[in-house]
């Protein structure tokens, strides 16, 4: 009981690098993707659906953690800092699932503009790092916004 706490931080604090970490993994693996031929387009798209799951794994054990920090720390849920974080978590994870997801069943289409779909892909990545990072200053600095 005695270090429960203390690995609750570790566990939230690991789960926040992992839901951050591997999406600049995505950068250079779309860019090749771009050039790529098409026997190895395969093993890119694989690499970014794995690096998509880990982040999405990652962020359900950042939440949970977060909650059972929440439930033992000395923070209210009320907090100013809390109620920011948590609305940036629900916009987050809104925009990780149709911001993903969905492009990349619209690279597999047909008549899709492969180009276009990077391009979105890369914008959706920069944009989720934005929305992670606010998120871990708001964590970190537990600023009182008002």
């Amino acid at each position: 009981m005695k270090y429960m706490y203390g690995t609750i931080v570790f566990v939230h604090v690991v789960s926040a690098v992992l839901a951050i970490g591997p999406l600049f993994l995505l950068m250079p693996t779309i860019k090749r993707l771009r050039n790529a031929d098409f026997s190895t387009e395969n093993a890119y798209l694989t690499i970014i659906n794995v690096i998509i799951r880990l982040v999405m794994h990652a962020g359900h054990a950042l939440v949970v953690s977060g909650a059972l920090l929440l439930l033992t720390g000395p923070w209210p849920w009320f907090t100013s800092w809390v109620i920011a974080t948590l609305t940036i978590l629900l916009v987050s994870g809104v925009f990780l699932s149709s911001g993903f997801t969905k492009v990349l069943r619209r690279y597999y289409l047909p008549d899709s503009n492969k180009g276009e779909i990077l391009t979105v892909l890369t914008r959706t990545s920069w944009i989720y790092i934005g929305l992670m990072l606010i998120m871990l200053w708001l964590m970190v600095q537990k600023p009182v916004l008002w």
